[in-house]
């Protein structure tokens, strides 16, 4: 059974237990859908309304892109244990003889890569939800506009969460040119996301002050 697919008290007993995974990237992911998911409720709870009748068709749309956003980020909480699973592994390899060693280290370059995938995807997806909720701090229901801070902040913790998981395996990767691409593709993201999570918050509590 996937971890999703089980309840919430299974998922964190696994996370809080000395087990490999789940970990910070499952987390990670999990999180970043709930945050997402805030951004259809808020969606959910604007729709039909007159006041926002002219907003009808976009929140239609952002509401659909966060769907799809949603279960890809779900899908990816049992994806990243998957590609962790073969690195825990290899941690563990012999390295005795200097033919030990080589392939150690070989297997180890291949299986960082891999673990680090599903972040990648972390931070890119939460990217795109954060720029959804920046959409939707002035077309949703100001009813629910307290939803779309607790959204934008999962997201925010989500997409660093994501980078940090990046960061742990890149550091060990010997491949320059792999690690180069990674900083110059997935960096940005994090800084520009998070200073647009700080945006839609700060709109946020301006609205709720007044």
């Amino acid at each position: 059974m996937k971890m999703v697919d089980g309840s919430c008290v299974d998922f964190t007993t696994k996370l809080a237990s000395k087990e490999a995974v789940p970990g910070g990237g499952g987390a990670a992911a999990l999180v970043g859908a709930v945050g997402t998911a805030l951004a259809s409720m808020v969606v959910n709870l604007t729709l039909g309304k007159k006041k926002y009748a002219d907003y009808e068709q976009a929140n239609k749309d952002i509401m659909e892109k966060a769907q799809k956003i949603q279960d890809e980020l779900l899908e990816m909480v049992d994806r990243d244990a998957e590609n962790f699973l073969p690195l825990s592994k290899a941690y563990g390899m012999p390295k005795e003889t200097e033919d030990e060693k080589r392939l150690k280290d070989e297997t180890l370059e291949k299986c960082l890569i891999q673990a680090c995938e599903v972040p990648v995807e972390i931070v890119k997806k939460c990217y795109e939800a954060i720029v959804l909720h920046s959409e939707l701090v002035d077309k949703g229901s100001k009813l629910a506009i307290s939803d779309v801070g607790v959204g934008v902040q999962c997201l925010r913790a989500a997409i660093i969460s994501g980078w940090i998981n990046v960061v742990i395996n890149i550091n060990m990767i010997k491949d320059e040119s792999y690690v180069k691409k990674i900083n110059e593709e997935v960096k940005p993201l994090v800084g520009k996301g998070t200073e647009i999570a700080d945006d839609v918050y700060a709109k946020v509590e301006a609205m709720l002050s007044k």
